[in-house]
């Protein structure tokens, strides 16, 4: 099974998602279950993962209840608040329903950069590691050591890094970013996202420009853990699907079959699915 582990859909008129404005011009629009179904068969996969854009609870029954109706949506990553006093009883009110396999705080919009090594949120974690649910870490090379904080004290806790942590891109100053993913791939339960890579590279992008980050990741966390996303629609801000698509084959292809096969859906279905319970 091919999976496609990173998508989004939205809804404008729904009014939370902060960070959508009109300056983004072609993506400033809602995208749903039609316009992704013909590119997904374009390129053979069958599944997605579908992914929260909104930090709100509602957003979260939005795409689950997009999901119950859209039979390639394997499962939805919502979100949560971490800060609730009530955070436990919401996690497992929302795991109750097969669809939610993950949670994501969105992590790089916090104004913290230290909010995810506070102890405070030891309760959503222990949660989410009883529930089986992946936690889809949203971070950027400044939140390197508040996750390894965070793998240290929840060591049962699955969890993936979405499009590689971001790295700077556009720079090309990966030193710090590749000592901080080092020590992070050193701990087995994390997996790491190919996805959103060139949306950080810039307009002027190439296969070079992205080839330092995908070999570091696949020299750290094997292509055991490392799992396919295409980060759709928001990746049509510097490429097509198509274009990614073929641009992380040709990164991939010195692996073998089976280990491409591996990236391009069983990590995902071994993460997110047998989680689960679905698999």
């Amino acid at each position: 099974m091919r999976i496609d582990a990173h998508q989004h859909f939205w809804s404008l008129a729904r009014g939370d998602y902060g960070w959508l404005t009109p300056a983004l011009g072609a993506i400033h629009r809602d995208f749903g279950p039609a316009d992704l179904a013909p590119l997904l068969a374009q390129h053979g996969i069958d599944r997605t993962i579908l992914v929260q854009a909104a930090p709100t609870q509602a957003e979260t029954a939005f795409l689950l209840d997009i999901a119950a109706k859209t039979p390639f949506v394997a499962g939805v990553v919502g979100w949560a608040d971490f800060d609730a006093p009530d955070i436990v009883e919401r996690i497992a009110a929302l795991a109750d329903d097969p669809l939610l396999v993950g949670l994501r705080p969105m992590v790089q919009d916090i104004a913290d950069d230290n909010w995810l090594a506070r102890p405070e949120l030891a309760p959503a974690f222990e949660a989410m590691a009883a529930h089986h649910l992946v936690f889809d870490a949203l971070l950027k090379p400044r939140h390197f050591a508040p996750m390894l904080a965070v793998l240290e004290r929840h060591p049962d806790l699955a969890c993936v890094i979405d499009h590689g942590a971001k790295p700077d891109l556009v720079t090309g100053d990966l030193a710090a970013w590749r000592e901080g993913m080092t020590a992070l791939a050193a701990y087995p339960p994390l997996f790491c996202k190919l996805s959103g890579l060139v949306t950080e590279a810039g307009s002027d992008w190439t296969l070079e420009t992205l080839r330092p980050v995908v070999e570091h990741l696949l020299a750290v966390f094997g292509p055991d853990r490392l799992i396919f996303g295409s980060d759709w629609p928001v990746v049509t801000l510097r490429a097509s699907y198509a274009q990614w698509f073929a641009t992380a084959e040709i990164l991939l292809a010195g692996l073998s079959r089976a280990q491409r096969t591996a990236v391009f859906g069983g990590n995902a279905a071994k993460l997110y699915l047998s989680q689960r319970g679905r698999q």
